[in-house]
């Protein structure tokens, strides 16, 4: 499972599949990794550098988590994309199309001068979530979702 967490200036990335479980999250940041609640994660609970500094304690990795710089990521369904915005400025997308197999995500594009923020890995996991909740595999036929699957 794939999940992302955002708030106006960070947002983490977990997979389940790598996570250890060594609970080194949950005592670097208890008030915001919390194994009792649902979501397990709430970015609001505590401050950034604090959730930065637990996800980093992360043996396994799977959790990460990159700054949002203020770019916001959506989903839209009905266009089979996610999409990146810097204020109106359209600056990214990650398109798929439904076959009768899953989701096939087929292309990811980021500006070159956004690039390095994480934001294509945020593209990616949109999508990832949105057919994992629908109980619909991923193929991915695009080289960077492939990247992000394999990680």
């Amino acid at each position: 499972m794939h999940r992302l967490y955002e708030t106006e200036d960070l947002t983490v990335f977990w997979n389940s599949e790598k996570c250890w479980h060594a609970k080194r999250c949950v005592t670097g940041s208890p008030k915001t990794f919390d194994i009792t609640r649902r979501p397990w994660i709430d970015l609001t609970k505590a401050p950034s550098p604090e959730i930065w500094q637990a996800i980093e304690a992360c043996p396994s990795k799977a959790l990460t988590c990159v700054y949002t710089h203020g770019i916001k990521v959506k989903l839209e369904t009905d266009a089979n994309r996610s999409v990146a915005y810097d204020n109106d400025k359209l600056i990214g997308e990650c398109d798929y199309y439904e076959t009768s197999d899953g989701w096939e995500i087929y292309h990811t594009e980021v500006l070159p001068e956004y690039g390095g923020r994480g934001i294509a890995k945020r593209l990616v996991y949109k999508i990832i979530e949105a057919a994992e909740r629908s109980d619909k595999t991923i193929i991915p036929t695009c080289s960077y979702a492939l990247k992000i699957l394999q990680e």
